[in-house]
């Protein structure tokens, strides 16, 4: 049994590293080729690889890491300040706390025209770069979203995503850590960033 947790370790730790170092994008990539490396045939949950490649970001990034993802959440409240009209939530990498290098700032919005979201953006300084339109099917249904590809003024990139207005407020699974996809508002980050800036939001 022990031998078998410290394989399954071992594996998500190989993913996790192939993940940091970008030998792969894709978790279940990573996870497949670790658990060829190994000769292996179960896989480590996405939460595993995960907790794994944050601690594999804390090696070797150390202090600079927290310096960063204080800065990025500092740039994020203005941006979301920015979008303040559009129920502005912080996601990803930098509201959890599990940046690494190359990650961006990740903005959820909602709004029922994009092209609004996109004149504000430009007017407030944003190098918006490219916009595509996404489709995904979730339990047959058919969801759609605007993603804005940008730079921040401290080169930072940066994703908006824009779901209709009546999307707002609708709980969302994270296909990662397997929890619900909270973020953060914006009154939520200023008290982050008041009380503990460098906070991590990840499952116990």
């Amino acid at each position: 049994m022990t031998d078998d947790f410290d394989l399954k370790k071992r594996v998500a730790r190989e993913a996790a590293t192939l993940l940091y170092f970008g030998a792969e994008k894709e978790y279940k990539q990573a996870k497949e080729k670790a658990a060829q490396t190994f000769g292996v045939h179960f896989l480590p949950s996405n939460l595993e690889v995960a907790l794994e490649l944050d601690r594999i970001a804390e090696e070797n990034e150390g202090e600079k890491r927290s310096e960063r993802l204080v800065q990025m959440r500092k740039e994020a409240l203005e941006i979301m300040h920015l979008l303040g009209g559009f129920c502005p939530v912080l996601i990803g990498s930098v509201w959890r706390g599990t940046i690494k290098q190359g990650s961006d700032i990740d903005i959820a919005v909602y709004a029922d025209d994009p092209e609004e979201i996109l004149k504000i953006l430009k007017s407030g300084g944003i190098n918006v770069q490219k916009t595509v339109w996404i489709k995904v099917n979730k339990r047959g249904l058919t969801l759609e979203s605007f993603h804005i590809y940008a730079e921040t003024v401290s080169k930072h990139g940066l994703e908006i995503v824009a779901r209709s207005r009546e999307e707002a407020g609708k709980k969302r699974k994270c296909e990662t850590f397997g929890d619900d996809l909270k973020g953060l508002s914006i009154n939520e980050l200023e008290k982050v960033l008041e009380t503990n800036p460098s906070r991590q939001f990840i499952p116990e």
